[in-house]
């Protein structure tokens, strides 16, 4: 930032001169200060973004090429230094800490810059000398490749486990910038409150050395926002406890006769995590096209007696919940919603949004005679619907069971009995829930990443007409995960870039020192690593930057 001073000019006085000083006249002040604004004028800079895929880009997917040039235009001649061009990605979050002491209540804010890309400037691109010339432009030219994940120092803080690192340096999508937010053109929420936002840019800037110290001045900066959405693959589905009070993928009910008739029998809902809801890459044709899933509700019938009939069904509403988890402080698990009250840095907005009602009354139940378990199942490999029924699940209300006569249940689609099973007929029923997101809404895959993490979760709720009483419910909390396909330039520059590194392999296999040593021999040979092994020049990537105002 420039200063400029204005004083009285005063002439030198003699010593026993009676020469009296005057200030400078009010035009020549303003004429000053004029020449002193223009000839500190700033540089005027503009990014311009090339055209991708016939179109302007507007979302740019992993291994996409962001292209293109910075003009900088000067008022005046001016010295320069040097001209950086990266793209930077940050996370910036804070957390209003409300507690009965006012010394520890206030703002937290945490700022997480996990990737930097610079581009390389060949010294031959700037003017020699080093001086922008007043009315010339000049323009640079940049290339990115967005990275399909970050390198290891991006996360550096203590984790619980290898696989919560792993999520830390999936590269995270855009989040809660209104100006990007959506695709073709159309903007829409995200889901994402104003305590939390990752933003991808585009930044060009000139610095100047001051002679007098050697620190760096800005002469001019400019950035450009670009919004970014990586290719999410489908993750293993959860192993969620039973004391967990934010997933519940099993529950029991009693359901009476009537009033004061005693019980009918216990009904159990259960279901098993769904595959994936999988949002379009970007700038594919299949943006508009609805993005859809099944949930499959599992029901069991336990009657007290021979004579209890299973209930008739009502009505089965969906809803999803997007939960966004942001925090002042690095992430050292998966954030959960119990942690909440004892965590202070940790925050937590929720939205739900409903999605259907389905009329159920038509579901066939199916009568099963009196067995302790089935009938020696056919024991085979679970998809990812199934495999979610794990031992911590099996202990909900099954305790009776053995782990192996639990996983036989699930294998022939029947669930485990409730705790008030006798050994007697039961009946047993399936529902497919089709989940269709409203394309109004700009989804975002799940992640986790140090700092920010979005998770989805489906509530569906069962109603049940019991007669004499009123109209029983059942809610389940099941966990969904939303994953991302990549764009089409950005899964053939994957594939060019395979063929490539293969090509390095194979030369490299050919030259490289072989033994020759009969078998049995120790011969030592030094063996270098590859050049996939290497990180690509110019990459830079940091880890956390926290910085915690109160």
């Amino acid at each position: 930032m420039a200063y400029f001073y204005l004083a009285e000019r005063r002439s030198a006085m003699a010593v026993g001169s009676n020469v009296s000083t005057q200030p400078i006249s009010l035009r020549n002040q303003m004429g000053y200060k004029v020449c002193n604004m223009a000839s500190m004028r700033r540089p005027a800079m503009e990014i311009n973004l090339d055209k991708a895929d016939g179109a302007w880009a507007t979302s740019y997917s992993t291994m996409d090429t962001i292209s293109g040039t910075v003009t900088i235009t000067a008022t005046n001649d001016t010295r320069f230094d040097d001209i950086d061009i990266a793209f930077i990605g940050e996370a910036k979050t804070h957390v209003e800490r409300l507690t009965a002491t006012p010394s520890v209540s206030g703002q937290a804010e945490a700022s997480h810059r996990f990737l930097t890309l610079k581009q390389p400037i060949n010294n031959a691109e700037l003017p020699y000398p080093r001086v922008l010339q007043a009315g010339k432009t000049y323009t640079f030219s940049f290339t990115f490749n967005v990275p399909a994940q970050m390198l290891p120092r991006a996360c550096t803080h203590p984790v619980a486990s290898d696989h919560v690192r792993q999520m830390h340096l999936m590269l995270p999508p855009s989040l809660g910038d209104a100006e990007l937010a959506g695709h073709s053109g159309k903007l829409m929420d995200d889901f994402a409150p104003e305590m939390s936002r990752i933003q991808y840019s585009v930044r060009a800037k000139v610095t100047q050395v001051r002679e007098m110290d050697g620190s760096p001045f800005l002469i001019a900066d400019k950035s450009k926002k670009v919004h970014v959405k990586p290719a999410f693959e489908e993750q293993p589905p959860l192993n969620i406890d039973c004391k967990d009070s934010e997933y519940r993928i099993r529950v029991e009910k009693s359901i009476k006769k009537g009033m004061f008739k005693g019980k009918s029998g216990t009904l159990i809902m259960q279901s098993p995590q769904p595959k994936p809801l999988v949002i379009p890459g970007a700038r594919t044709s299949s943006a508009h096209c609805p993005i859809t899933t099944i949930a499959k509700v599992l029901l069991r019938f336990d009657p007290a007696d021979e004579k209890s009939t299973p209930p008739k069904l009502g009505s089965l509403t969906s809803k999803m919940k997007i939960s966004t988890f942001f925090a002042s402080t690095t992430r050292q698990n998966f954030p959960s919603r119990s942690a909440l009250g004892f965590d202070l840095t940790q925050g937590l907005y929720q939205e739900s949004i409903s999605l259907s009602s389905l009329c159920v009354e038509s579901a066939q139940w199916e009568k099963h005679l009196a067995s302790p378990n089935p009938s020696n199942p056919t024991l085979s490999r679970r998809d990812s619907g199934i495999s979610d029924s794990s031992r911590s699940t099996s202990t909900v209300s099954h305790d009776s069971l053995s782990e192996t006569h639990f996983h036989q249940y699930m294998a022939t689609g029947i669930l485990s009995p409730s705790k008030h099973y006798h050994g007697s007929t039961f009946y047993t029923a399936q529902i497919l829930v089709p989940i269709t997101i409203p394309s109004t809404k700009s989804f975002i895959p799940t992640f986790h990443s140090c700092l920010i993490s979005r998770v989805y979760a489906l509530n569906l709720t069962l109603t049940v007409h019991a007669p004499g009483v009123t109209h029983p419910s059942m809610t389940l909390k099941v966990p969904v995960q939303v994953c991302a396909e990549g764009s089409a330039s950005g899964t053939e520059n994957a594939r060019v870039r395979e063929v490539e590194m293969g090509a390095v392999r194979e030369v490299e296999d050919v030259f490289r020192p072989r033994s020759v040593a009969p078998t049995g021999m120790q011969v030592g040979v030094r063996m270098d690593s590859g050049v996939g092994d290497e990180a690509p020049p110019e990459y830079m990537a940091w880890g956390h930057n926290v910085r915690i105002h109160v």
